[in-house]
């Protein structure tokens, strides 16, 4: 009974004049300005923060809310229409949206990114308010220990996203952990790495890496063909929301994504990027039903899961921030800042000395769900448009707009030259028949990874056996075991190279 009593209060709240307007400003903004190649949630309310000080509290957090998911869904437009992932979560979305655009489906293609967005919204934030408790206790539960096992087995579950060679989605991933380790080590303060560049000394930047292995490389692999064979939208746009046949093949999907991304969205360290990457998996690992697409070339699933996944895990990385004062990511820790500027301290006091606060943005969430389907479904039309542009207006635009979207997350010259390098690199990717995706999940993971693994050994004064000593930790390495075993089994290992025939 306290839950209605308390959405009561929480939806009173978020219906009031004033908030609904700036809710639908938020997801304005963030709609737009994540549809600009490089320029993610992260970057939005960096920008758009001082906009918010004149703001009162619950008006402030509920518009830098609609920020954050309004561009979580604009990214995943740039992901499908030109190969672009503007943040980490959209980088498996490319994998088969950016397909589903080659052959004309491009419209059921962002609509089940949209349809399976705004349910996994919705009951990301049921469970966010019906659970937030219960599920704090399950990430106290997680210690460094239980986050290093949880990123193997996560690393292990990625050999399985990349088509192709086991051999060449291994290589991706290690050297995705090894471009994550340039920069300044974090116990010691000393350069690593670096090459005795300076701008190295901070690492580089995940959206340096996608922007050229993604964008650039694809651009140069265009470039480098005859006017007549390259790979630009020459399908006919065959329809704008999905057929039955797709609705059938989604609506699992989409379950599936909505549960995983519930439940990692709420751990610290990229609880929705790990979400995202593990629903395409687990579909991966789903069979095929009768005349469906296989995955890497166009399987409205590659688009639903992830999506669901990305959008469940961020309604559910309030939960941290909201009961414990713990930002489980980047975004999460701006809203901290946010927080304060207001004079409000994050943690358990915040439901019972703010309840209109914790309750009305709770509230808002649902209400900026729902915005974020009326305004983007309309739109698909218009974005489609994009297609039509001419290849020789297009790519310059694309190539303009990374270099805009990468300068502005540090204002460096210097990053604009990088994305020049990993376009290159991106080239040779193509041609080398690599796919992409796993490096970037182990660049993500690989910083993390380390920080956890050192903190475990120091709380365990170098004792290894923390990792299976830990009942927790114990069960992830066994998983993350077995799969390794399951993958390399010799029936299993061809079953996977008739389905992933490399081109």
């Amino acid at each position: 009974m306290d839950l209605f009593s308390n959405l009561a209060l929480g939806f009173g709240v978020a219906f009031t004049g004033q908030n609904l307007i700036y809710a639908f400003v938020g997801c304005l903004l963030g709609t737009l300005i994540g549809v600009l190649p490089g320029i993610g949630p992260l970057a939005t309310i960096a920008m758009l923060l001082p906009a918010t000080y004149a703001l009162p509290p619950v008006a402030a957090l509920i518009m830098l809310a609609g920020i954050y998911y309004g561009a979580q869904y604009g990214g995943s437009t740039t992901a499908i229409l030109v190969n672009l992932p503007g943040e980490a979560s959209s980088v498996v979305t490319v994998i088969d949206g950016y397909q589903m655009a080659r052959q004309g489906r491009a419209g059921p293609a962002l609509a089940a990114a949209g349809l399976g967005s705004f349910f996994a919204g919705c009951v990301g934030t049921l469970i966010l308010a019906a659970f937030a408790a219960p599920l704090t206790e399950l990430a106290f539960k997680f210690g460094p220990a239980e986050y290093f096992s949880l990123m193997i087995l996560g690393l292990i579950g990625a050999v399985v996203l990349a088509s192709g060679a086991l051999l060449k989605a291994i290589a991706m991933i290690i050297l995705g952990l090894l471009m994550g380790m340039i920069g300044t080590d974090v116990n010691s303060g000393v350069a690593r790495f670096s090459l005795d560049i300076p701008e190295l000394t901070d690492g580089i930047g995940f959206i340096v890496i996608a922007m050229g292995v993604f964008g650039y490389g694809e651009i140069i692999s265009n470039l480098s063909k005859h006017e007549s064979e390259r790979e630009v939208f020459t399908a006919r746009v065959t329809g704008l929301m999905p057929t039955r046949e797709d609705f059938r093949n989604m609506i699992p999907a989409v379950f599936r994504g909505t549960a995983l991304g519930s439940l990692l969205g709420i751990l610290p360290g990229g609880g929705a990027t790990m979400a995202a990457f593990a629903a395409y998996t687990i579909e991966k690992k789903t069979r095929l039903r009768a005349g469906e697409v296989p995955f890497g070339k166009g399987n409205i699933r590659g688009v639903a899961a992830p999506e669901a996944a990305n959008n469940a895990g961020s309604q559910t990385s309030f939960i941290p921030l909201l009961t414990l004062g713990i930002p489980p990511n980047a975004v999460m820790a701006l809203m901290v800042g946010a927080m304060t500027i207001h004079n409000i301290q994050p943690g358990p006091q915040v439901m019972t000395s703010n309840p209109e606060l914790f309750w009305g943005l709770i509230a808002s969430m649902w209400i900026g769900n729902l915005m974020l389907v009326i305004l983007n479904l309309p739109l698909i039309g218009i974005w489609i448009k994009l297609l039509t542009v001419p290849y020789r207006w297009l790519y310059p635009s694309i190539v303009l707009f990374c270099a805009i979207g990468v300068y502005s997350t540090n204002n460096n010259t210097f990053d604009i030259w990088m994305v020049g390098i990993f376009g290159v690199i991106g080239y040779l990717f193509i041609k080398l028949g690599a796919e992409p995706a796993p490096l970037l999940l182990g660049f993500i993971l690989g910083p993390m990874m380390e920080e956890y693994l050192r903190r475990a050994l120091l709380l365990s004064r170098g004792d290894w056996s923390v990792f299976i000593t830990r009942p927790l930790s114990a069960s992830l390495l066994a998983a993350a075991v077995a799969l390794l075993v399951i993958v390399v089994m010799p029936s299993v290992k061809s079953k996977r190279e008739e389905a992933f025939v490399e081109d």
